[in-house]
Parts: structure tokens; C-alpha cells; sequence
């Protein structure tokens, strides 16, 4: 299955949402007037694409009309299209260093994925010739350890852990980072826990982690990344804004896209937040986690 059906499955319930909605509001005539413009900035904000970036997507579909005199059905879909394309910016990947450690950083409230996120790119880089250690620093719940063991013993990766639930996850972090530096691995992801943006006590022992990885790893090439669960709406948009200001997001990756027709929330995260989408969820498999690319999203949100 090529990159663009792998978009399409996933996407399909947000594609006939929107797409189906799109029909309809010019189903009578093929054009558009301005109450049909109003109508379609309602639907993309359903699609959870957010009020700010469905009013800059209309603006551009305005800006289109009055520039070409073309209102039609399908001038308007192409609009759209460019629009979407320009805020989620062009493709781009989680980079890694050559000849240093690399160490990301997972971050996200409970329940988004991460800690599968954690494991299938794991063997992903596993699968590439890469070294990779594991850190389970998210010693608040046991599962999340237990979890991210199971992925270890899948894909042949050491994981770095303390014994005791409740451990401090600061201390697992120092581990990992010694035990990666100390076995030349190329990749060290840390899976921290699920923390809720609105406990300043847990945001701030994400602050701690990020000190003790500069301290320890100095040389290190650290990034975050920040996974966002689909089904969420608008509420991922607050996560990405709390997480920015605690430690700073490098990448976002955005799972259960299949699970809702919620999809146009990717458009509302990278217009409000400015980072880069590199990771996409589409389904439970390991293949349904794939590099993001904007222009396939767009058309397979889009198409017919």
C-alpha cells in the first residue's frame, strides 16, 4: 500500500465528512456566493481545523475569487488546497546527527500514544542499521513501563528503567543518558509521563529532565517531540501551546487520525503552534505510523 491510500484509509472519516459537507453546500448551483463561504468556514471549523485558521482559509478563498472571477466548486476546493498546504508548510522529518547522540525527548498528556509512538520508531530506526536505547522515565504509571518493555523485547532494544513504581524519573533519565553514552548509541527516546498541561508540578519535572539531559549530555543533539491524539479537537492546540512554553517542541506527531472525522485538527495545530508535523497515525499497525507529508494530507482530506 502506497503513502497516499495509506492517507486515504486513514483519513476517511474526516474526508466524507468534509468532502460531503463541501457537496453539499454547492450542490444547487456549483459556485459560490458569500453565505456559501460562511458555510464552508463553519464546516472546516467542525473538521476541527479552528476558527483562526478557517478564517485565514476563507480569506485565501476570497482572495482567489476576486483575483480570477472563478467561484466554481472545484476553483474553490483548489484554494483550499494551497491554503492548507501553506500553513502546514512544507515536508518535513525528524533529522538525526551523525557522530553524536541523539536523544528525543517524548512529550504529551496521557492516552495520546506516546509510548507506542516511542516503540514503533524504535524499530523503525532498529530497522535502519540505528543503536537505539529506550528510557522509561514515565514512572508514574506502571504500564507505561510495562508497555514500553514489551516494545524492547519486540524489537531487540535495551530499556533503561528503576525497579520501584513511582520512581524518579529524573533518576531514569541520568541512567539513560549514561548507559547511551556509555554504548555509543545513536538514539536514545525518552518516554516521559503522561502529563497533564494543567499540573505545574509535573510540567515542572519535565523542566528538571531537559536540565539533566543538558548537564549530562551536553554534546547531545536533543529534540522533542510532542504527540497529540486526534480525537481531542481543539484540546490538542492547548497541549501544544502548554508544552511549547515548558520545554519547547521541536517536532509534533498526531495519532488516531483514523479515529474520528476530527482530521482538520492538524491544520489548527500547525497554524497556532508553528512547528512541524512529522509523524502521522493512521491506524493501530506498525505501517500506520508514516512520516507526514502535507500535500498527501491535503489531497486525501480533500478529495472526492
Amino acid at each position: 500500500m502506497g503513502i497516499l491510500d495509506i492517507f486515504k484509509k486513514g483519513l476517511s472519516n474526516t474526508r466524507n465528512f468534509f468532502s460531503g459537507g463541501f457537496t453539499k453546500i454547492a450542490a444547487s448551483t456549483g459556485h459560490f456566493d458569500e453565505d456559501m463561504l460562511d458555510e464552508l468556514e463553519e464546516l472546516m471549523i467542525r473538521a476541527d481545523c479552528g476558527v483562526p485558521a478557517s478564517e485565514e482559509l476563507i480569506g485565501k478563498v476570497k482572495e482567489g475569487i476576486k483575483k480570477t472571477g472563478n467561484d466554481s466548486r472545484e476553483a474553490v476546493m483548489g484554494y483550499v488546497r494551497e491554503g492548507m498546504i501553506g500553513i502546514l508548510g512544507e515536508k518535513s522529518v525528524i533529522e538525526l546527527s551523525e557522530g553524536k547522540l541523539n536523544i528525543l525527548l517524548m512529550i504529551g498528556v496521557n492516552g495520546t500514544g506516546k509510548t507506542t509512538t516511542a516503540g514503533k520508531l524504535a524499530m523503525r530506526w532498529k530497522n535502519e542499521g540505528k543503536k537505539v536505547i529506550l528510557g522509561a522515565a514515565d514512572t508514574f504509571r506502571a504500564a507505561a513501563v510495562d508497555q514500553l518493555k514489551a516494545w524492547g523485547e519486540r524489537t531487540g532494544t535495551t530499556v533503561i528503567s528503576q525497579g520501584s513504581d513511582g520512581a524518579d524519573p529524573a533518576a531514569v533519565v541520568f541512567d539513560s543518558v549514561h548507559a547511551a553514552l556509555s554504548r555509543k548509541a545513536d538514539i536514545l527516546i525518552i518516554d516521559t509521563a503522561g502529563r497533564l498541561h494543567n499540573k505545574k508540578n509535573l510540567m515542572d519535572e519535565l523542566a528538571k529532565i531537559r536540565r539533566i539531559i543538558a548537564r549530562e549530555a551536553p554534546e547531545a543533539d536533543v529534540k522533542s517531540l510532542l504527540i497529540i491524539d486526534a480525537t481531542t479537537g481543539q484540546n490538542a492546540v492547548i497541549q501544544a501551546e502548554s508544552f511549547g512554553e515548558v520545554t519547547g517542541i521541536d517536532y509534533i506527531g498526531i495519532t488516531k487520525l483514523d479515529g474520528s472525522a476530527k482530521g482538520g485538527v492538524a491544520i489548527a495545530v500547525a497554524y497556532q503552534s508553528g512547528k512541524p508535523i512529522v509523524l502521522a497515525g493512521l491506524g493501530e499497525g506498525v505501517e500506520d505510523l508514516v512520516d507526514f507529508d502535507p500535500e498527501v494530507f491535503v489531497d486525501s482530506l480533500l478529495e472526492d
